[in-house]
């Protein structure tokens, strides 16, 4: 069961959920096609490369799935645990997700796949930074664990067992954050091209001068 959650833990989530929708879309649609915030499919194409000897497609999805660990190792060193907790350096981990996703604009913007490995080290880091709360996985990058949960919740629910409502409403904050940030991403993409990152990157700047701010403010008030 999750304890009760400060509000800062609902919004952040639902914020970063919705960033992460814009980027991944922006990958999808963009040149390559390919998602960046997540490994699954990256990591399935890797092994086709590798059965197929294609050293170069090899090189590529391992440099976008390296990206995504080395951003999860950024977060290691800065955040230095999985438990969020007020007080931690969030808002230096938002500030380098911000710049990796405002570097990223003017190397896609040429077509140039470094670009692609910037968004990806820039999710690796979001997604590392939130991991875990009160000892539940939360992950504000890929959705499938939440559709999961959903499914286990609705399982639960047709056997007459109990279900931790605080955990649905965490699966539902991300699913709908995520989807919100397609949506907004497919739309900025049409509109602008790969310049629709600069939006997620100025709202991730946002969030982390919110943070600092919020996180000042409860120290002052103790």
């Amino acid at each position: 069961m999750i304890s009760k959650l400060p509000p800062w833990v609902w919004t952040g989530t639902w914020v970063l959920a919705f960033i992460a929708g814009i980027v991944n879309i922006v990958g999808l649609l963009g040149f390559e096609h390919l998602a960046i915030t997540h490994l699954t499919g990256n990591t399935s194409l890797l092994a086709e490369a590798l059965a197929a000897q294609n050293v170069s497609a090899m090189l590529h999805f391992a440099a976008l799935i390296g990206a995504f660990v080395a951003g999860a190792v950024i977060s290691g060193i800065l955040v230095q645990d999985s438990a969020l907790q007020l007080g931690r350096r969030y808002g230096i981990a938002l500030l380098m997700v911000s710049l990796l996703l405002f570097a990223a604009v003017p190397l896609l913007q040429h077509d140039n796949a470094y670009g692609m490995y910037a968004a990806a080290c820039a999710m690796g880091l979001q997604n590392a930074m939130v991991s875990t709360y009160s000892g539940a996985v939360v992950r504000t990058t890929h959705v499938s664990g939440m559709f999961t949960d959903l499914g286990i919740f609705l399982g639960h629910t047709l056997r007459g067992l109990p279900v931790d409502a605080r955990r649905l409403r965490l699966c539902l904050i991300v699913i709908s954050g995520f989807l919100c940030g397609g949506i907004a991403g497919a739309f900025a993409f049409r509109s602008f091209g790969y310049s629709a990152l600069l939006f997620p990157a100025s709202l991730t700047a946002v969030v982390s001068i919110a943070y600092g701010l919020y996180r000042t403010r409860k120290a002052r008030t103790g």
